[in-house]
């Protein structure tokens, strides 16, 4: 027999918040169902935790579990729980009011930013969650009992100011909340939650490896004129993977769970299971894919991994907890304690997600690692898929760098099949070579057929082959490996003899700039608006002339990358050197020296400096000009 209902009105600040939430916190209605069985799980941990804390406690604990319940007639959508329960106070504390945390500052720096630092104290309490079943439904009743009393409470509102409570003599133990359910509404996106599927698809998304059975009777059609049968299943899988020692997970388990998460279709390259313990407790399960996605480069493209708090889902891409470098790693972080902005749906920026970032990436940063000491094949498909993407870090991880080189796998002129590292590289120079050389450009082909290749080929040494567009940046930013600089074959002069070469060919070279110096002084003056200096080259052995930077200078493929970004950038004259031994530039020398038709020599200069510029890969800055004055001098070779 029930007592007299008592009407009472939400504290202010609850009533306000019950608007919030209702109109602004929540960005999908989805998240009630979400909210509500959260409440019953924590309710079943805290009828455990009571349970072994007082043996005398009177509980029924032999099948605890989260029951959900439809009337798709009378339209209404109950989730059950035979946890902890509450009395009377509890519940007028946790829902007509807001415990601790009630003050209209709070209020006022909620509706001034939906991610504020002072709602993070609400996250977890009974009845901020709650308040999101009037997101959904125009009437809320709740039926409760405390473990280890006798009487009941029953809670009603339609949420606008007050709520009835009253005494019930009858109540199961836990809690039962009833959703009278608002029509559905496609347009405000409030769909038909007495739907089956609808249902099912939300627990999986959002509740799927809660600790405790999710259950729900459904209907299934008889066969054959039978009349229909109802059944009890279990929504969520119950399997989080993560929070299980890796003993007791085979391959095919978390490769399935892989797929699950990342969409992929392929099995993992490498499976990342990780515990952090301390005052922060949280566990980690990531992957390295075995192929890269086709959104990999796409500013649009997924990225990060999954979080969840206490195994429920909180945000599908959290960017926070992974650098982009590493975007492509996919999994699961399940923190036990983080600080949420009021919809769980923001992560607030703060000491925890650092602290949990830098483990990730140190955990993955050592992964790699290991394959690449101890399965290099494995190493080798990670690099071919993830290197261009691995080497942004470079740029942007000082703290990681050593780490990022010593990982690093790039081409090299050593081997034409296997690339090489940078300590392997270090092992192999010369006696006497102080710098780590290194080429840029489109393809390898490219590079090696670069005349700035000549002189190092001819000499035997080794340079590194980079290609990707990201090479360009991160050997700028870098600077130095082991001590040694990474310098460009394409700037500042190249010296690659030994001081006794240089001994011998000291009266060779003084000779050659007495003898070009008209020439040089010429092609100055000819060339004045497309080089900034012409000069006798050290580097070429076979071509005419290479078109070569200052130490300090941008290359041609970093303007264009800075231009494509929106910077203002002014143009580089960059410098022309001539091959003194080629027949081209002596016969150039000789005609200037005789001072016979200008034009054409000029013509030929012309002609010298764009076939230079067209050697590197580079473009001219008039193809057609280049195009008709080299058509016409082909034309009177016939």
């Amino acid at each position: 027999m029930s007592n007299q209902a008592e009407t009472l009105e939400f504290q202010a600040e609850a009533r306000q918040l019950l608007q919030l939430v209702v109109h602004s916190i929540y960005s999908n209605k989805d998240v009630f169902l979400r909210e509500l069985i959260s409440n019953a799980s924590d309710a079943l941990d805290k009828l455990r935790l009571a349970t072994l804390v007082d043996k005398d406690l009177t509980a029924d604990t032999d099948d605890l579990h989260v029951a959900i319940e439809v009337d798709r007639e009378a339209r209404t959508l109950t989730v059950r729980d035979n946890g902890i329960g509450m009395n009377r106070d509890e519940v007028v504390g946790l829902i007509g009011t807001i415990a601790k945390s009630g003050t209209a500052e709070l209020l006022s720096q909620l509706r001034e930013a939906s991610d504020a630092r002072a709602s993070q104290d609400l996250i977890g309490q009974f009845g901020v969650g709650f308040y999101a079943a009037f997101m959904v439904a125009d009437r809320v009743t709740l039926l409760t009992r405390k473990a280890g009393e006798t009487g009941g409470t029953r809670w009603e509102s339609a949420g606008e100011g007050t709520y009835s409570i009253e005494a019930v003599d009858e109540a199961p133990q836990g809690t039962t909340v009833t959703l009278h359910l608002k029509p559905a509404d496609a347009e405000d996106n409030l769909h038909d939650y007495t739907a089956e599927w609808t249902i099912r698809e939300i627990v999986k998304r959002y509740s799927d490896f809660i600790a405790w059975p999710i259950r729900m009777r459904v209907e299934r059609p008889g066969a054959d004129g039978e009349p229909a049968t109802t059944e009890e299943q279990t929504l969520n899988s119950m399997k989080a993977l993560w929070a299980r020692s890796r003993d007791e997970v085979d391959d095919a388990e978390y490769h399935e769970f892989y797929k699950h998460v990342s969409h992929d279709w392929a099995d993992p390259l490498e499976v990342v299971h990780m515990k952090g313990e301390g005052t922060f407790e949280y566990e980690a399960l990531l992957f390295l894919p075995s192929h890269a996605p086709l959104d990999l480069f796409s500013p649009q493209g997924r990225r990060g991994v999954q979080l969840y708090v206490k195994r429920v889902f909180i945000m599908d891409d959290c960017e926070a907890l992974v650098p982009t470098y590493l975007r492509f790693v996919k999994g699961v972080v399940d923190a036990h304690d983080l600080s949420l902005n009021i919809s769980r749906e923001i992560l607030q920026q703060d000491r925890q997600i650092q602290i949990v970032r830098r483990r990730l990436v140190r955990k993955v940063l050592a992964t790699i690692k290991d394959l690449k000491a101890n399965h290099p094949e494995r190493y080798r498909t990670f690099w071919t898929e993830f290197g261009a993407v691995v080497k942004e870090g470079l740029i942007d991880d000082a703290d990681n760098r050593d780490t990022l080189l010593e990982i690093l796998s790039v081409a090299s002129t050593n081997d034409p099949d296997e690339p090489t590292d940078l300590a392997g590289y270090v092992a192999r120079m010369k006696d006497g070579q102080s710098d780590i050389w290194y080429a840029t450009g489109d393809s390898r082909g490219t590079i090696e057929n670069s005349p700035h290749l000549e002189a190092f080929r001819a000499k035997g040494h080794e340079v590194l082959l980079l290609t990707d567009q990201v090479d360009e940046v991160w050997v700028e930013r870098v600077g130095t490996y082991d001590g040694r600089p990474l310098r460009s074959i394409a700037k500042g002069e190249v010296d690659l003899d030994t001081d006794e070469e240089k001994q011998q060919a000291e009266a060779e070279r003084e000779q050659q700039r007495q003898e070009f110096a008209g020439l040089l002084e010429w092609l100055n003056t000819t060339l004045a608006d497309n080089v900034r200096e012409v000069r006798l080259s050290s580097r070429l052995t076979t071509s005419p002339a290479c078109v070569v930077g200052d130490a300090q200078d941008l290359t041609p493929t970093l303007e264009k990358m800075y231009r494509a970004m929106g910077h203002e950038i002014p143009p580089t004259k960059r410098i022309l050197e001539i091959n003194p031994g080629h027949p081209l530039v002596a016969g150039l020398r000789k005609a200037q020296e005789q001072g016979t038709d200008t034009a054409a020599l000029t013509e030929t200069a012309e002609l010298l400096y764009g076939l230079a510029v067209l050697a590197e890969g580079g473009e001219l800055t008039d193809p057609a000009r280049f195009t008709r004055v080299l058509a016409d001098r082909l034309a009177r070779t016939l």
